[in-house]
């Protein structure tokens, strides 16, 4: 079987996405083919267009882990789906086997993958996944909606929930608002009354940040993040950083903390590499603690809250996926509040 996607045969600038024709055979036991209607992007999109050391890639490699779409076809001994259904995938990967996965802590499996980071993702019309990857979509989410979700909840909702225990009692920072990670772990805190600062870039995505639920918002490029926080908490700092940005922002965010507070890292796009003063870390007892994704059974938590509203898919832009050397380039930008979504039909 033959189908149209956006590929990488190598990796550099937007302009190494094309459109092919590739090969996809028959759904191997216990997979199922998904006709995909819409794929969201992320950070990790650019990244691995660009290469990431210890990645190896089978080309044309397909990038997209935030994907969407009804069930094409069952491959041999495939449970839980029909023909037909609407669903959203799982965009992590693992063994199913091991000590992580049978413990309900799949993401910490040796063998993880996400999808189009180091496995084909859903930049094509169609995607074979493994059953346990699929949940059933809300009715009251549609395709566009749906994509902007995945990734982004699993990431916020064990950073917020499960790594920091964030309740009423505390002040977060959540770095970049308009991201989706950032939208969403807004959200989560609130549902649960925590008060929530936030930072944006420029100045009309202040509103927009707001009607999220922030109450405080610092524009990161005018104001001094860490005095900031400082100013808006009489002094003390915040209990808990949210940050995915790294770079210099994370020194920024150590010192926004407040003593015995926590920094969950779930990401780095502004760098990996970066000299904090340890001092800062074990004398005012400041926690860093690492997080990535979350289990499936996290996302699955979650459906009631996306299914009734009370977690919301913040959508910035939609171009149709063949438009993804565009949409690229945009992201990269960073002029986007919200989700850029690809819409594959």
């Amino acid at each position: 079987m033959k189908m149209e996607a956006m590929v990488l045969e190598r990796h550099g600038g937007p302009e190494v996405l094309e459109r092919k024709t590739v090969d996809i055979g028959e759904p191997a036991p216990c997979q199922v083919r998904v006709k995909v209607h819409a794929v969201a992007m992320n950070h990790m999109d650019l990244w691995v267009r660009r290469g990431l050391p210890n990645v190896k890639h089978v080309y044309p490699h397909r990038l997209g882990c935030d994907v969407v779409g009804e069930v094409e076809a069952l491959g041999p001994g495939a449970r839980g789906v029909s023909v037909g259904n609407r669903v959203m995938v799982q965009p992590g990967v693992s063994c199913g086997v091991c000590a992580a996965c049978v413990g309900g802590h799949d993401n910490l499996c040796k063998q993880y993958r996400i999808l189009g980071e180091n496995t084909q993702g859903g930049y094509g019309e169609y995607l074979d996944v493994p059953d346990t990857n699929l949940l059933a979509l809300p009715p009251n989410l549609d395709f566009v909606q749906a994509a902007a979700l995945p990734l982004c909840t699993l990431t916020a909702w064990q950073a917020m929930y499960k790594k920091a225990h964030v309740g009423p009692h505390h002040t977060v920072l959540v770095q970049a608002a308009g991201s989706g990670v950032g939208s969403i772990a807004i959200q989560l805190c609130k549902l649960v009354g925590a008060r929530v600062i936030t930072t944006v870039g420029a100045k009309e995505k202040v509103k927009p940040a707001k009607e999220l639920g922030a109450d405080e918002v610092i524009l990161y490029q005018e104001q001094d993040l860490a005095k900031e926080c400082k100013r808006l908490t009489s002094g003390r700092g915040v209990d808990v950083v949210f940050d995915h940005v790294g770079g210099e922002v994370f020194e920024a965010s150590l010192r926004a903390c407040a003593w015995g507070g926590k920094i969950i890292t779930v990401g780095a796009t502004a760098g990996f590499s970066q000299k904090i003063d340890l001092r800062h870390v074990f004398f005012r007892q400041i926690e860093i603690l690492g997080s990535t994704m979350g289990s499936k059974g996290d996302l699955a938590a979650a459906m009631p809250l996306l299914a009734d509203g009370r977690i919301k898919p913040v959508v910035g832009l939609i171009l149709p996926l063949w438009e993804a050397r565009q949409a690229h380039e945009i992201l990269e930008q960073r002029k986007v509040f919200g989700k850029i979504v690809l819409q594959v039909r």
